[in-house]
């Protein structure tokens, strides 16, 4: 941002009036655009419309077991064991739940604050104060829980390989009332970060002042890549099993960025003690989760194979209109060095950095002239950046013909928003 920034200030209000006139121009379209949540498009959603006439009036048995009734409160064999692989567990350490991870995340909260987890000497409810580390910038519902039920959170940096390590493990060493961490392993959101197999291996071995801290392990986007590469990720189960800290992993994942967005089902993964004590929990609450679209998904996915095709089929419509951003970006702020934006190999998000000051000022411009963006700040606990600079950019819902405009308008008002304020400052 240096050629900014040593400008003039009649250079400067030069700058300003033409960025003003792009701007102008460009509000005057009419558009009406939206970046603010990580949806597929409907063309996402139609290569699972198989779904929509699945398993059939006659096709409901899977083995022995009547996918019509009650039953089978951990999900059904066939669908776990197909699963199972790309979460590094075990069928049989593998809970089916209701139609989004994100529901279990909030249960696994509820459940350890009323009852404790399977390694706690009381309810997480009875302590004075109950922590969390949150990596930033990182995801918004996270910190929804954490504040839904009171639980301070605590921020680090999250790196490209992953969080500051050294900054977590000097918290959780230190402080008995650290719980839990909330961590995106693999293309993280918002910034597409990869932990490595060295922090991996470091958040399984850390000492840790509570003997129930859980990594909240919420691997959304195991199998979403944006490149042919599949990118792997250390096991950390595996890991924490290693380093004597075998019930420290929470592992979360869904299949609603896989199939239908909001038919799907989300699962939880663990040690042993952690399942038994998740269904201990689960079975007050239900007799059962959906069989039938356990089944479905099982006929549509059939293997890890299956898998792997359809969400090649997925970064086929996606990747375009991640290209499509950072190429836009590139011809219209490179130059100026005004802004930076990560180029992830996976997931559903670009992260934009601006100037510090600015975040808040390009999202209000941003949607004066039709292009809607998340709100600046929702990458950190309680909505509050402290440099006001990171924006979550989600080019996945709208049609390719209005990504290049969206981006456009952005990158437009990312201009003018710096101007104006180095502005002040002369």
């Amino acid at each position: 941002m240096a050629q900014l920034t040593t400008l003039r200030a009649d250079d400067l209000r030069d700058l300003q009036r033409r960025a003003r006139e792009r701007y102008d121009d460009f509000a005057r379209r009419g558009l009406k655009l939206n970046l603010t949540r990580g949806k597929p498009s409907s063309a996402q959603l139609d290569l699972c419309n198989e779904l929509l006439e699945m398993p059939g009036r006659r096709d409901y048995m899977s083995g022995a077991i009547d996918c019509r009734n009650y039953g089978e409160l951990q999900g059904l064999p066939e669908l776990r064991a197909l699963l199972a692989p790309i979460y590094d567990v075990t069928p049989d350490r593998m809970v089916l739940g209701g139609n989004t991870s994100l529901g279990l995340m909030h249960d696994a909260v509820v459940y350890a604050l009323l009852k404790g987890t399977c390694d706690s000497a009381r309810p997480w409810s009875k302590e004075s104060r109950i922590a969390f580390i949150c990596a930033v910038p990182g995801y918004d519902r996270h910190f929804s829980i954490c504040n839904e039920f009171g639980i301070e959170m605590l921020t680090v940096p999250l790196h490209d390989d992953g969080p500051d390590m050294d900054a977590v493990e000097k918290l959780v060493a230190a402080d008995p009332q650290i719980k839990g961490m909330w961590c995106v392993p693999k293309y993280s959101n918002p910034s597409g970060a990869v932990y490595s197999q060295e922090k991996i291996e470091r958040l399984a071995r850390m000492p840790a002042a509570a003997p129930d801290f859980r990594l909240f392990w919420d691997n959304a986007y195991a199998v979403h890549h944006l490149t042919p590469e599949r990118v792997r990720i250390a096991n950390i189960d595996a890991a924490c099993a290693r380093h004597g800290n075998r019930n420290r992993a929470f592992i979360f994942g869904s299949t609603s960025k896989v199939t239908l967005a909001g038919s799907g089902f989300g699962l939880f993964g663990g040690s042993k003690d952690n399942v038994a004590w998740y269904l201990k929990r689960m079975e007050k609450r239900t007799i059962g989760g959906d069989k039938i679209n356990q089944l479905r998904h099982v006929r549509l996915l059939q293997n890890a194979a299956g898998v792997d095709r359809l969400m090649d089929r997925h970064r086929a419509i996606i990747a375009p209109k991640f290209a499509q951003v950072r190429t836009t970006f590139e011809s219209n702020l490179a130059a100026t060095s005004v802004a930076r934006w990560t180029d992830p190999p996976g997931g559903y998000f670009i992260t934009l950095d601006v100037l510090d000051g600015c975040a808040k000022q390009v999202v209000k411009l941003a949607k004066e002239a039709g292009v809607e963006l998340t709100p600046a700040g929702a990458t950190h606990p309680h909505g509050n950046d402290p440099r006001d600079s990171t924006i979550r950019i989600a080019p996945t819902f709208p049609e390719p013909t209005e990504i290049a405009q969206a981006a456009e308008g952005v990158a437009v008002c990312v201009l003018l928003a710096t101007v104006e304020k180095l502005l002040t400052s002369k």
